[in-house]
């Protein structure tokens, strides 16, 4: 079974993950295939989810600070803001056609530089916001081949999924980075227990509360 394509030396992406302090996330694409219902509005794993929980974990167990986590999308979707204010995320972006105005928001609303940033996305509209982050994680795809062999060539990606969004690449991305960051039985062996590690984690990562940003209006 095809993995995921470490675009740079193992070594060099453990020192560039150590340095992340927060995660930002595209919606379509990266949560779901891509496909819209005629609201607007567009699903995500539940897989995805759990893997997007336990990088925040991973990080929180690394710096024992709750690592700030967004949305950044170009759409408006409603089912994007349940899930942000389900998982108690720092902030939902969406309605930006421009990503970087809400990034420049991001940074300065959470004190980070770009390099503290793991970014996971999939398409054009993504590039601007990936060439700046300390870590791109690319969303793969069958259909997409040409465009991820131009962001690959370009280098405004670090690592590429095997999986496509529709196809839990989600997981997979984030299963890499919790890897890189070198602690990925930890984070698991405590999630499965419900240890009071874990627990403390949650209620930290509980108290937040989300802030949606609409760029449409």
């Amino acid at each position: 079974m095809p993995s995921t394509r470490y675009l740079h030396d193992p070594e060099a992406l453990k020192d560039r993950a150590r340095g992340i302090k927060a995660v930002l996330f595209d919606w379509d694409g990266v949560f779901n295939d891509g496909w819209k219902d005629l609201d607007g509005g567009s699903p995500f794993s539940e897989v995805g989810s759990m893997g997007v929980n336990m990088l925040r974990f991973a990080l929180w167990l690394r710096h024992r600070a709750n690592p700030p986590a967004a949305i950044l999308t170009g759409q408006v979707n409603p089912i994007a803001g349940k899930f942000v204010r389900r998982e108690r995320f720092q902030a939902m972006y969406m309605g930006y056609i421009n990503k970087p105005d809400a990034f420049a928001d991001f940074l300065r609303a959470n004190a980070l530089q770009p390099r503290e940033v793991a970014f996971f996305f999939d398409d054009a509209i993504d590039l601007s916001v990936a060439r700046q982050c300390g870590l791109r994680i690319l969303i793969g795809r069958r259909g997409g081949e040409r465009f991820t062999d131009h962001v690959v060539q370009r280098g405004d990606a670090d690592m590429v999924t095997a999986c496509s969004g529709g196809e839990n690449g989600l997981r997979e991305g984030c299963e890499a980075v919790i890897d890189l960051l070198g602690n990925f039985a930890e984070v698991f062996d405590h999630r499965a227990a419900y240890s009071e590690t874990y627990q403390h984690y949650l209620r930290e990562r509980n108290t937040t509360v989300p802030i949606v940003r609409n760029g449409a209006r």
